[in-house]
């Protein structure tokens, strides 16, 4: 894990500076939004806090650390706010950034669930939910079309995102044989294509 850490510290280079480089305060305040805005799924708020308001991350950057974030164990959400906690601010912009996606949140997810145990049954409550589930369905489409626009110049990546989703939306297969054989060619590619 500290290689890997070390490693996204390194910014590329091709990658732009930030506008200015955050705060622990900025890194918990920004991630407190993230928390609050999302529910069921941050990653649409992280993005548009990352790459578009605040500009601490490129698109690639994010995609990057996105990337990396689903192949570790742990909440994809929570694994960006380490890296990026750390990249900016060592280990303690780590802990800030992530104490900052989680407070709030935590206990409004608790308040929320109370409440929902409470009133499931009723017919408005339920229509609410499925709303909600389509919103962020809707949410993490737009996201993930807005993710894919760095990569549509690079024909290997879109070899590589269309053997993903062949293997595991259409042919079913577990997500960790994919990982398996998948990822270590992705790997191997980017290797093999990087500058000497």
């Amino acid at each position: 894990m500290p290689v890997i850490m070390s490693a996204m510290n390194t910014p590329p280079v091709t990658a732009h500076k930030p506008v200015d480089a955050p705060t622990k305060r900025g890194l918990f305040l920004g991630f407190l939004m993230v928390g609050l805005q999302g529910f069921g799924g941050v990653l649409p708020f992280a993005r548009r806090m990352l790459v578009e308001q605040h500009r601490w991350l490129s698109e690639r950057e994010f995609t990057e650390v996105l990337s990396l974030s689903q192949f570790l164990p742990g909440p994809n959400i929570v694994n960006v706010s380490i890296i990026v906690g750390n990249r900016f601010r060592g280990p303690l912009g780590s802990i800030v950034a992530t104490l900052g996606l989680m407070l709030m949140p935590f206990v409004i997810v608790l308040v929320l669930a109370a409440l929902y145990a409470r009133f499931a049954d009723l017919a408005p409550v339920r229509g609410a939910t499925n709303g909600v589930s389509a919103a962020a369905t809707g949410l993490i489409i737009a996201t993930g079309l807005k993710m894919a626009q760095p990569l549509k110049g690079i024909p290997w990546h879109i070899v590589m995102c269309a053997l993903t989703f062949i293997a595991i939306a259409l042919l079913r297969l577990p997500l960790l044989w994919v990982l398996a054989v998948l990822a270590p060619i992705s790997i191997a590619i980017a290797r093999w294509m990087m500058p000497r």
